[in-house]
């Protein structure tokens, strides 16, 4: 959906409030079509980040895996490569 959203599960050190957070605020934000909301909707907008941000943190720590958990480092040098592949001149 968002390619700003990053996947949280299964990184070791666990994801931070932040990173939810941030993660909740951009849903919200693509949801809605709003980066920064009218004063009318900020309320609205700010409770919907919470709660979002709120679900996810739930859902992040009932998740289950058997799978080893990622390196932060080792992931965004992939990215950093698929990046550089994606947008390399030729």
């Amino acid at each position: 959906m968002c390619r700003n959203i990053r996947t949280l599960h299964n990184f070791q050190p666990a994801a931070t409030s932040d990173e939810v957070h941030a993660a909740a605020l951009q849903y919200v934000r693509k949801v809605s079509g709003a980066t920064k909301p009218s004063r009318a909707n900020q309320e609205a907008f700010d409770r919907a980040v919470e709660e979002i941000g709120s679900i996810t943190e739930r859902l992040l720590s009932e998740l289950v895996t058997s799978a080893p958990p990622k390196d932060r480092e080792e992931e965004a040098a992939k990215a950093r490569e698929r990046s550089a592949r994606r947008f390399a001149t030729a």
